[in-house]
């Protein structure tokens, strides 16, 4: 597993019974975990905390005590600045995990030595994007919310980065792919972080399982002749590391070479010593990368 454990502004304090005990700055949040099956006893950590998510049985969910949390904040990372902005679907905008993946792109890029244009699909706040950016790509960012789209370049210009080459593009992820070959556009690394479960703008059915086979096919005619990088995420229990590297395999590496990787990543929690699983990632390296 790799664990993200540079992080100053934020920390797991506890985890137990479905939640976890988080600290994003000086805001001590509760959110409901699905994977946290244990029901280790909760000390007096627990009764200290600014908000804490409640989920409803008919979907969705709220936060209680919501007048004592603040609507925005900041945290950072290795200079990368966020907003934290905590939604009514228990999310904050960020995913702290995935700053094991940030620190592995920076030294990808950074090691390339060369100009490098990065594509970011299911963009979200811009972590990823960030990252590139600050390392020296080009990038383009993708997401289909116009929200979130917003919400990253708000984190663009609070990083000091929004005069970096970036192309900021709401639009459908696979629609965007789907042109970009027709165009004959390429990348030298591709981020794919799509999300698990979702409907689209006409009501259809999105579910990962489903749709990652083809996006990873679709992602290959998009890598340059000596790409650096094709990464995918996955949150999806369903879908282990093994098999998106298994797909990295049959499709980016079977047309292009270099080698595949996958590891489960996940977050130091304080209390326990142990650490929590957060999802998953694959990556295909080109082969003047390697390993």
């Amino acid at each position: 597993m790799r664990i993200s454990s540079d992080w100053k502004d934020f920390e797991i304090i506890d985890c137990s019974e479905g939640e976890k005990l988080e600290r994003w700055g000086n805001i001590r949040l509760i959110r409901p975990d699905p994977q946290i099956l244990w029901n280790t006893p909760k000390g007096k950590e627990w009764e200290i905390y600014d908000a804490k998510y409640i989920r409803s049985q008919q979907g969705g969910g709220c936060w209680d005590r919501p007048q004592v949390m603040k609507k925005e904040w900041e945290i950072e990372y290795k200079g990368l600045k966020f907003y934290i902005r905590p939604t009514g679907f228990k999310h904050t905008g960020l995913f702290p995990e995935q700053a094991v993946n940030w620190d592995l792109m920076t030294e990808i890029i950074q090691k390339a030595d060369r100009p490098v244009k990065i594509l970011n699909l299911f963009a979200y706040t811009g972590g990823a994007t960030l990252a590139c950016a600050k390392a020296g790509a080009s990038v383009v960012h993708v997401d289909a919310s116009k929200g979130m789209v917003s919400w990253a370049r708000d984190n663009a210009k609070l990083s000091g980065l929004e005069d970096k080459p970036v192309r900021w593009i709401v639009d459908d992820c696979v629609k965007f792919i789907e042109r970009e070959i027709r165009r004959g556009n390429t990348y030298d690394g591709i981020i794919m972080d799509p999300p698990s479960y979702g409907r689209g703008p006409g009501g259809e059915v999105w579910k990962l399982e489903d749709q990652v086979y083809t996006l990873a096919k679709l992602c290959s005619k998009l890598l340059t002749k000596d790409s650096l990088f094709l990464l995918l995420n996955s949150y999806t229990t369903g879908l282990s590391a093994s098999v998106m590297e298994y797909l990295l395999g049959v499709t980016a590496a079977a047309e292009h070479g270099g080698t595949v990787s996958s590891s489960e990543i996940g977050l130091p929690v304080k209390i326990s010593g142990y650490t929590l699983p957060c999802g998953s990632t694959a990556i295909w390296r080109g082969e003047k990368i390697g390993e």
